[in-house]
């Protein structure tokens, strides 16, 4: 190879010479360029091969680690294996004594049955009485003043062992005081819930374990989200006086007898209080056909009494007029009377058709509205009709859409649709007897009219003879 690099040395020299003679000094650079190509591939060959050595001496080196590692890791796992081994044999051991206190619970529990005999049966009888008595409890009125009677109870009921005669008194004391309170009416102070969710300690009047009220408001005893029974006063107040006749049991002394108002149903009627709606939530229900129907009877009953009393009034003034003999334009049988007496002829015929005329006149006057009335009192009737079979398609759909499975589901949209049904005969009822209170009325001032008319005539024909 030196040789070799030698005699190319010497050719480069030999054609670094030729190019200086034949082509001057852009020969000589030629060689030179040569030569510097030449110096950097063997760097780069000498670069490759100290990282070939680097890379195999780290390669050495991972080979030593693992190998080290490998006999740790082998150390682990017999040490691992040892301790499942182990684990395997307590949890064997760990069995056996389960089976074991098994069969000794077993043994004592028979002892424990003998030991009881007839016992047994009866503190069941009495835990069981227990858990009854609890269930009592937690929802009367009486806890509210005697709260935590329960607990004792519960615990009672719950407990496996034999109750003690502690428990067993606390049993016979909670059913005296249960019983005996059911006949008192008392006065205390409680934690109340008001309206708006409020806590705040309020005088309770409690009547037995039926009503009990503060400030004149029905209180109700129930549990609340955290499961505590507590006093909560009613949303929605019962209608009435109750609510006058609960703060007059709440301001009296003892010294008399005051009436008062008793739930028998332990507060359930109060409660469902809250779900009887109002008379503007029955109109809402209603809907829209509803509130037209409320609108035309309120439109034909004032029409109507407007009607009644100018017919009364004009009765009156008919009446008033028959006793004089002056006549007068302000009433219809003035107006006739005045008709008469602008009668030039004296023929008996040109008078009766005067006066015939004259009261055919005051006729539609008098009967004026009255058609309209009963038009809306046969209206009525019809939108309700109309409101209600709205309301069961509703209905209908409902049940498709849901199914059967809830039947609020259906009262509530036969409830609503039944609504407009009430409102159209709540309306007709009035406007019917109004139209016929009006149309009497009218027809006694037409009948006055035509009889004083009858009259005037045959005192005219009696005249002329």
């Amino acid at each position: 190879m030196k040789l070799l690099k030698l005699a190319g040395l010497s050719l480069c020299a030999g054609v670094a010479a030729l190019s200086i003679d034949a082509l001057g000094v852009n020969g000589l650079s030629l060689s030179t360029t040569a030569s510097a190509q030449q110096l950097t591939l063997d760097k780069v060959l000498e670069n490759v091969r100290a990282e070939r050595r680097k890379s195999a001496q780290e390669n050495r080196e991972r080979e030593e680690v693992f190998r080290r590692n490998r006999n740790t890791q082998r150390a682990e796992l017999n040490k691992v294996r040892g301790q499942k081994d182990a684990a395997k044999a307590e949890t064997t051991r760990l069995e056996a004594v389960r089976e074991a206190n098994r069969a000794e619970i077993e043994k004592l529990s028979a002892e424990l049955d003998q030991a009881n005999g007839e016992f047994r049966d009866l503190f069941g009888a009495a835990r069981a009485s227990a858990n009854e008595l609890n269930q009592e409890v937690s929802s009367s009125l009486i806890s509210s003043q005697y709260p935590g009677r329960g607990e004792a109870l519960l615990a009672t009921a719950r407990s496996e062992k034999l109750p003690s005669i502690g428990e067993l008194e606390n049993l016979w004391l909670t059913y005296s005081q249960e019983m005996a309170e059911q006949a008192k009416i008392a006065s205390y102070p409680a934690q109340v819930v008001g309206k708006n969710g409020e806590v705040s300690e309020r005088q309770v009047t409690r009547i037995g374990p039926f009503t009990a009220f503060s400030g004149g408001d029905f209180l109700e005893f129930k549990t609340d989200s955290e499961g505590n029974s507590v006093l909560t006063e009613l949303k929605r107040q019962p209608t009435g006086n109750r609510n006058g006749l609960a703060s007059n049991v709440e301001n009296s002394n003892g010294g008399s007898y005051v009436r008062g108002v008793v739930d028998p149903t332990l507060g359930r009627l109060l409660g469902l209080t809250v779900e009887v709606p109002t008379l503007r939530e029955r109109l809402d229900q209603g809907g829209l056909v509803g509130y037209f129907i409320v609108g035309i009877a309120a439109l034909g009953i004032l029409l109507g009494l407007f009607k009644l009393i100018t017919l009364i009034l004009t009765n009156g003034a008919v009446r008033s007029q028959a006793r004089s003999k002056k006549a007068s334009k302000g009433n219809p049988l003035g107006r006739v009377m005045m008709a008469y007496e602008g009668t030039n002829t004296g023929d008996v015929e040109t008078v009766a058709l005067k006066l015939d005329d004259a009261v055919l006149r005051e006729i539609p006057r008098l009967e004026s509205g009255l058609n309209f009335i009963k038009v809306l009192a046969a209206v009525a009737p019809l939108l309700g009709l109309l409101g209600t079979v709205i309301g069961m398609i509703q209905t209908f759909q409902a049940i498709t859409l849901f199914g059967t499975g809830d039947p609020q589901i259906m009262a509530g949209g036969i409830s609503s649709a039944l609504v407009t049904t009430v409102l159209g005969l709540v309306a007709a009822i009035p406007l019917l007897f109004l139209h016929a209170f009006a149309s009497g009325a009218a027809k006694g001032v037409t009948q006055t009219l035509e009889e004083k008319s009858a009259g005037i005539i045959a005192q005219h024909a009696e005249g002329r003879g």
